[in-house]
């Protein structure tokens, strides 16, 4: 499966954005999809995943409440609608599959996105 991460942009602390990402293929629901995220010299961590069928979801602690990972299997979609944005959230954001039940750790995901930047103003 490829991946095709959009969405990102400059947003004042407190706003909005939706992260989308694009996947190939005709199987996609037989992926578990997660989110992750990667700040300047830090190492790339977990923030949503959501199950083959959409009905099991992870979400980090610091995100809980501000963000929602939702998946559209018929559209080959899933996304990350962020709220509430913080400076910490500024970080390059991925979208990854696994053909697989979901997991959060970045090693077990075997298809990555290209990554869309996320940059966050005080």
């Amino acid at each position: 499966v490829q991946l095709q991460a959009s969405g990102g942009g400059l947003v004042q602390a407190g706003g909005s954005l939706r992260l989308s990402c694009a996947a190939s293929g005709r199987t996609f629901g037989s992926y578990a999809m997660g989110w992750f995220r990667q700040a300047p010299g830090k190492e790339r961590h977990v923030v949503a995943v959501i199950s083959r069928s959409g009905d099991s979801l992870y979400y980090t602690d610091s995100v809980k409440g501000r963000f929602t990972i939702s998946r559209d299997n018929a559209k080959n979609m899933v996304y990350l609608q962020m709220n509430s944005l913080k400076p910490e959230d500024t970080a390059v954001y991925y979208c990854a599959a696994r053909q697989a039940n979901w997991n959060i750790f970045t090693g077990n995901y075997d298809y990555w996105g290209q990554g869309t930047k996320v940059t966050v103003s005080s």
